[in-house]
Parts: C-alpha cells; structure tokens; sequence
C-alpha cells in the first residue's frame, strides 16, 4: 500500500462578496479535487486543540498523527531542526522574520518577500553587531530567519507571548510587542542597526522595500517526538519549502527530499513537486506533500492569487499523481488543508478542516464537490484531529 497526503496550507475560507459570497475553493477549477470526491469520502478534522493557536506548526502536527498537546515543542526549534541546527536543553529559538515597518505600522512581515540571497546579508550584519555566544543570528529562507539564544530561561517559554507579524499586517507594533523586555530590546536594537543601512540604501535605489527589524516569535525548545515508522509502521518522506514543515519532517524521522524550484511562494514549481513526490514514491511507503502558496495570497490578501495557486495544486500537483499513481495496485491518497486562512482577516483561524480520502478500499459517500461548505454534509469527522492520521492507514 502507498499512502500520498497533499496539504494545501491555509486554502479554506470564508465567503467573499468579491466572489459572489462564495470561498476561493468553490470558485477555484479543480476538476482533479472533485474527481476524488466523487470517488471517495469528505470529512472534517479539528487540526487545532482548544487552547493553542491557529498555525501550521500545531495543524500539521495534528494530520501527521501527533497530539500538539502532548508533543508541540514551538515553531522556531522545528525550523532550527530543518537547518541542522543542534539546540541544547536551556537553548531557546525565535523565528526572525525580515519586516517592514513604517511609522510604527507594520508594513509587510516578509520585508517585500527579500530573497534568500539578501536576507542572508542581513542576517550577517546583524550578527557581526549583535551576536555574542549566547544570541546567535541563523539565515534561513528568505524573510524567514531564526535566532537561537541561552539568555531566557527555558522555563519562562508557558509565559511568554509572542504575535506572527502575519497576523498584525497594516497595525501599530505597539500594540503587538512580546512581553519580555530582552525579547523587545534585541527588535528595537535591530532597528537602529538597520535605519539607513547600507544594504536598506541599496534596497531602495531597486524600488525595493526597507526591511526595518527584525520581529521575533514561535519561541520553542528542543522537541522530543516518537518517529513516524514507530508509530505507524511506515517509512515517510516529505516534499516541503519551508523550514518549519521539513523541520517537523526530521523531527519525525522522515526522508526531507529537496525540490529544485521549490520556493514557498506564488512562484514554487508545482510540477516538479509531483515529479519528486512519484519518485519518492518507488521507495517510500508514504510522501507528505505540503504547497505553501494560498497561505501566502492569504496573508497577503490577494484573491486572485490565491485562487491560482488553489488550480495550479489541483492540475499540476493532484492531477500528475492521478496520472502515474494507479501503477500502484493499493494506495490512498488524502488531500487536506492544515487550517482556514480568510483573505478577508490575512491570518489563521481556528475552524475545522475539509479532507477527502481517496484510493483502493476507500468507501464512497454521496458527497461530490471539495470545499467547506460541502464538507458539512459529511458525518465523518475527527473531534481530535491527530487521530485521522491512523484511520486514514488503517480503515
């Protein structure tokens, strides 16, 4: 048996009035999506508990069969793990985005999407000023930047609050700083380095946007999570561009297989992502595809974009595996969103989820259409969404 899971972060959403009062994947073309409604069963899953946030950290956990309550160790130290980055026990790591923030509003949480190349110039900088033994800078993928540092107490992690810049797009920063004064001091500090840098100079003459600071959130510590083929019996790989989902892949002990053209944004390469993921295919028993781009058009608030990335998953990703996956006499494929991001609020909220099963011995409903409001109509729901993970391989 092969088992595929193609994750469409932050694709569900509410209603739009630009849309006729109908969501970006009911407007959306996907013939592919629907085929596999059609064919097999839709249901619902709670991927976020009560009690903890809305983010892809928590979600995708939740589909990959881990209980987040027992097992989220926070955002940042999954992405140290993707980097290679080794943290010890009274280490703490802080996601560290790259953003622009004007007049104390902050503008754009990715710094005008910076890529990877420049971000790493920054990031350089702002070690050769700040770093020291116990506050290291890590470049990563573009805006998306780590720091790993020893000066808070691991044990002060249940208290601290920190807000994602995502969510706080087009508001005062004041209003969303973290509430310990050294987390706040190493933000402002990299402001003052930052205003007027040669490198923000260099920005500028492109018509680029200033990055302004640097925002830091998603503090966690070292994880400890038993592996997937512990649990599950089967050897997992992952197709993935972001740090945070490679990260919880390693974690895991999955194969993390790099995808050229693979970016994260509008622009990743769909169909490479499908070409690797049927390779992977030949020696793998599971590959855990995650497609970043709704949640960006989400964050970012563009409808359209959002939209196309919705049909480009649908044609380039589900339709190329549809195409080569009955090679296989026994598979199953689960097509899934991690959790509802409106274009309307640009940031995660807590609903639960749309899927569908598909495959050899899957069983089909009389639902026929893949979006959130068809998915009510189905009685197949997972109150706690970590447990679809088993039903979905052992049904």
């Amino acid at each position: 048996m092969k088992y595929i899971i193609i994750v469409g972060d932050g694709m569900a959403d509410y209603p739009l009035e630009e849309l006729g009062n109908k969501t970006p994947l009911q407007v959306a073309r996907t013939p592919n999506f629907d085929k596999l409604a059609k064919g097999g069963m839709v249901g619902l899953a709670k991927t976020i508990p009560d009690g903890l946030s809305p983010g892809s950290d928590v979600a995708n956990l939740s589909i990959l069969g881990y209980n987040p309550n027992t097992y989220y160790p926070g955002r940042a130290s999954l992405e140290a793990i993707s980097q290679g980055i080794i943290l010890e026990k009274e280490e703490i790591a802080f996601r560290c985005n790259l953003v622009t923030v004007e007049d104390g509003i902050m503008i754009d949480y990715s710094g005008g999407h910076i890529t990877t190349l420049e971000a790493e110039k920054f990031i350089a900088l702002l070690n050769q000023r700040m770093g020291k033994d116990n506050l290291i800078f890590y470049p990563g993928v573009s805006y998306r930047n780590l720091i790993i540092t020893s000066l808070l107490p691991v044990e002060s992690l249940p208290s601290l609050i920190c807000f994602p810049p995502h969510d706080i797009t087009g508001k005062n920063i004041l209003e969303y700083l973290p509430n310990h004064e050294l987390i706040k001091e190493i933000m402002f500090t990299s402001q003052n380095i930052l205003k007027e840098n040669k490198l923000n100079l260099e920005r500028k003459q492109s018509n680029k946007r200033e990055v302004s600071m640097v925002w830091l959130w998603g503090p966690g510590s070292l994880p400890s999570m038993p592996k997937f083929s512990d649990l599950f019996s089967l050897k997992g790989a992952n197709i993935a561009a972001v740090d945070l989902i490679k990260g919880i892949s390693k974690s895991i002990g999955f194969e993390v297989i790099k995808v050229t053209g693979a970016t994260g944004y509008y622009d990743t390469d769909y169909q490479a992502k499908a070409n690797y993921a049927l390779q992977a295919l030949e020696e793998f028993d599971l590959v855990y595809i995650h497609i970043e781009a709704p949640d960006e058009a989400s964050h970012n608030g563009e409808i359209s974009e959002k939209i196309k990335a919705i049909e480009e998953i649908d044609q380039k990703v589900l339709g190329t595996i549809l195409e080569k996956v009955e090679r296989y006499q026994d598979y199953k494929i689960l097509l899934i969103t991690d959790h509802y991001t409106p274009v309307s609020l640009k940031t995660h909220t807590k609903e639960i989820v749309p899927f569908i099963v598909y495959g050899t011995s899957i069983e089909k409903d009389d639902i026929v259409l893949f979006d959130e409001e068809s998915a009510k109509d189905s009685s197949l729901y997972f109150e706690e969404g970590y447990k679809l993970m088993e039903w979905f391989i052992n049904k």
